[in-house]
């Protein structure tokens, strides 16, 4: 057996090297072939994350290279500031990929659907202030909101969904989310499940068409297959892990980006769980206990920084604050503070109940897996019976702690209101605490810097005196393309999972 086998493996493993970025796989024609997670549904009025919807949607606003936000299906926008008003004037003759004029009633129905409690959006806080809507006409609404949001511009880069298909649709369950129909560059051509979402032209886009006539989704969720499949040519586009993306440095045929992100990783602890009703005092103890510095080199080889909030990658970051250094004596300091006493296992225990908890990290992303083993060894290594597990689905609110990751490299409110506000929309720990939540109130309600900056200070104090998380590090985005695919902005910041390198898809070309 073993006599058969050995030259298959050389055999493959001559093919790859042959192979590697320059193979016909990633140059079918004129498309392009990208790595993505899977999906279950597309649906960004509901979800979060999605790297495929600003190929398929637009929002009235949208962002730049540098972040900013610059017209999207409105041209233009003014706000009142007595009312508390922003008006938005929208472009004209704008087609939905079915051929249906795009109008003002589109965007208020997203948004109110966004809004509406029963549909559970975990986007909804990002519009909590708004007030009442009104459509002028039909290109031009106005949004009158309670109080100022100053991120309200930002938040305004949400895709607009098109009202005559989803009128009356479940907005979690509807068929609509398993073939969208957007106003973006690109439109949905064939959706294989598990296998591929195929994206074609959109040759009517109102703006200036895209290069490339077609974008294919490969579905590879596992990371190591992602850089199986780069190295033999069946991918242009891929984001690799860094020591993956080490691998195809200097090889013809490869570009390999390095490129800065607002995306860290840290535990989250779930504040649901009833273990942390008796323990929440011990987590500065945990913070303590992770090398941070050893992890981020050992799991992603330096490529990023350590981390001990959530604003590093943003103007309003605060470095005055307690950032846990690594200190293995401080956490057992703090644990025998609180009454633990070192058991004859080698863990501590309290109340006569070891010290220890399961962080549970999401399948298929090794990166968090390493990370996720390496603080858990250094946490046995003080005393904390930590250990990980891969559950085949997240349970939210069951389990007792998550390797997360976050991350905007937008207005600071962003993914930080709706995660650390107490009951909104992304708060997955159940994390409280009053003075976060007023800080960042008073923060997203001012529109002078100076304010914000020392309202953001505030919150990220009171946010390390309270932790919700045990940050680690923030991981930049290593993406490894065929040198064939030209116009990636190399210079942006992306977000979470790397999120918002397709943002000028449109400039991009494959040469042939």
């Amino acid at each position: 057996m073993r006599k058969h086998f050995l030259p298959l493996l050389l055999a493959a493993a001559l093919l790859m090297g042959l192979t590697a970025c320059g193979g016909s796989g990633g140059q079918s024609g004129s498309a392009l072939i990208y790595a993505s997670g899977d999906y279950t549904r597309i649906n960004p009025a509901m979800d979060e994350h999605g790297e495929i919807n600003i190929l398929l949607f637009n929002g009235l606003t949208a962002h730049d290279g540098e972040n900013r936000v610059v017209p999207g299906l409105a041209k233009n926008w003014d706000f009142d500031k007595d009312t508390c008003t922003y008006t938005f004037y929208l472009e004209e003759n704008v087609k939905w990929h079915d051929g249906e004029p795009f109008t003002a009633e589109d965007v208020k129905f997203t948004i109110e659907a966004i809004m509406a409690p029963e549909n559970g959006s975990e986007n909804a806080p990002n519009y909590e202030d708004v007030e009442e809507i009104t459509v002028i006409d039909g290109h031009t609404i106005a949004f009158r909101l309670s109080a100022p949001n100053v991120a309200f511009l930002d938040y305004m880069t949400m895709a607009v969904l098109p009202k005559h298909l989803l009128e009356g649709e479940d907005m979690q369950e509807s068929a609509f989310f398993r073939a969208p129909v957007g106003t973006g560059p690109y439109k949905l051509e064939s959706w294989d499940e598990g296998q591929a979402i195929t994206l074609t032209k959109n040759a009517d886009y109102f703006k200036d068409p895209a290069n490339i006539e077609t974008i294919i989704f490969k579905i590879v969720p596992d990371d190591n297959a992602k850089a199986v499949q780069m190295q033999a040519g069946e991918l242009t586009l891929a984001h690799l892990t860094p020591k993956d993306a080490e691998n195809f440095a200097g090889q013809d045929g490869c570009t390999v980006y390095h490129m800065k992100t607002s995306d860290y990783r840290g535990i989250l602890f779930n504040f649901q769980n009833p273990y942390w009703t008796g323990n929440r005092d011990l987590i500065p103890a945990i913070c303590c206990a992770i090398d941070r510095q050893a992890i981020l080199d050992a799991v992603v080889l330096g490529h990023g920084v350590t981390a001990y909030g959530p604003l590093q990658r943003n103007i309003y970051n605060s470095e005055d604050v307690e950032q846990y250094s690594y200190d293995p004596a401080r956490a057992k300091a703090i644990l025998e503070e609180a009454g633990c006493v070192m058991g004859a296992n080698g863990f501590y225990e309290r109340d006569g109940q070891e010290v220890g908890f399961v962080i549970s990290v999401g399948a298929g992303d090794q990166v968090r897996l390493d990370m996720a083993q390496a603080a858990a060894q250094q946490l046995r290594e003080i005393g904390i019976n930590c250990t990980v597990e891969v559950p085949a689905k997240v349970d939210w609110a069951g389990q007792m702690a998550y390797l997360i990751g976050w991350g905007s490299p937008f207005d600071a409110d962003d993914h930080t209101y709706k995660v650390f506000g107490t009951g909104k929309g992304a708060n997955y720990s159940g994390y409280s605490n009053a003075l976060v939540d007023q800080y960042l109130t008073e923060a997203r309600q001012s529109d002078d810097p100076v304010v914000r900056k020392t309202a953001y200070a505030n919150f990220q104090a009171a946010l390390a005196d309270d932790p919700a998380f045990a940050f680690i590090c923030y991981v930049d985005a290593d993406y490894v393309a065929s040198s064939a695919l030209k116009g990636i902005a190399p210079d942006t910041v992306l977000g979470h999972h790397g999120v918002g390198i397709f943002w000028n898809v449109t400039e991009w070309t494959l040469e042939q």
